[in-house]
């Protein structure tokens, strides 16, 4: 039982820091097996472990399993027999079933600039439920009273806060800073990474040069299609919030690769969770 507790609390930890996992849980066995049901282990993205399904090969073929749910964010229950010519080269003469919950973000947010438009689309983020870091150099304008929910504030000029961020293909950047010069910077920093996702804020005139300006060193926003900038849908709004709402309706539309129609014409509206 103490095991337990301590994968789960383990588990705590790493949904509050924002790191993916998987848990295994035992369900059923038959015959003889290395563990009984109930049995749960904890799998991190990297292979890494908590807790122990058994060891040996079963523990392995559990741990890539888990590992391929993570990546697909999509658990499920799977069997493993224990017999020869079975799937798992063992020869317990048994058969364990093992359930994995995943638990990881769907995306997340990192937002470079601390600014108006910034703590409005952090806003958005929370009502949409989306862990989101802010990087702003200014602590007047990035720190936990203006960004109360950002799972990470890094005060540091934002391209530098592209390094620490650590931008990985779940990760979403808007790019929104005080300047057309912080703007480039962050816009080269972030292409570099895996990111989903890059949007710019800018007039055509601010973003053509900047593009003109990236591609004396060789970068090409304009080849890249997780570039987007000027960002957002076209809604028509221009204030700071309705400017949020565009860039996250953005960030939808893409992240769930629909087409942005009308629910009336798609007629496939959504259905809140408990309704």
């Amino acid at each position: 039982m103490k095991e337990n507790k301590n994968i789960i609390k383990l588990l705590s930890e790493a949904i509050d820091g924002g790191r993916g996992a998987a848990f295994v849980t035992v369900i059923s066995v038959g015959g003889s097996t290395p563990r009984e049901a109930g049995a749960k282990m904890l799998v991190y993205p990297d292979g890494s472990i908590e807790g122990t399904v058994g060891g040996g090969s079963i523990e392995a073929l559990t741990i890539k399993q888990a590992v391929d749910c993570l990546k697909k964010g999509e658990g499920g229950k799977f069997s493993f027999d224990l017999k020869p010519g079975g799937n798992t080269g063992m020869i317990c003469m048994g058969k364990m079933e093992v359930y994995i919950d995943v638990y990881k973000d769907p995306l997340k947010i990192l937002i470079l600039g601390g600014g108006h438009v910034g703590v409005k689309i952090a806003e958005a983020c929370r009502l949409a439920g989306y862990p989101y870091t802010v990087a702003d150099d200014r602590k007047e304008f990035a720190n936990p009273d203006r960004f109360p929910g950002a799972r990470a504030i890094i005060n540091e000029a934002p391209h530098k806060a592209v390094e620490i961020a650590a931008p990985d293909k779940d990760t979403y950047a808007v790019i929104l800073t005080r300047g057309h010069a912080l703007d480039r910077e962050c816009l080269e920093a972030v292409m570099k990474t895996p990111a989903a996702y890059i949007g710019m804020i800018g007039s055509k005139d601010k973003v053509g040069e900047i593009f003109r300006l990236l591609g004396k060193k060789k970068l090409y926003p304009l080849k890249d299609p997780r570039v987007h900038s000027p960002v957002g849908l076209n809604l028509g709004g221009k204030t700071p919030g309705e400017i949020a709402v565009s860039v996250l309706a953005e960030i939808m539309k893409l992240h769930y690769k629909r087409d942005g129609a009308h629910m009336s014409v798609t007629g496939a509206g959504p259905k809140a969770k408990g309704s």
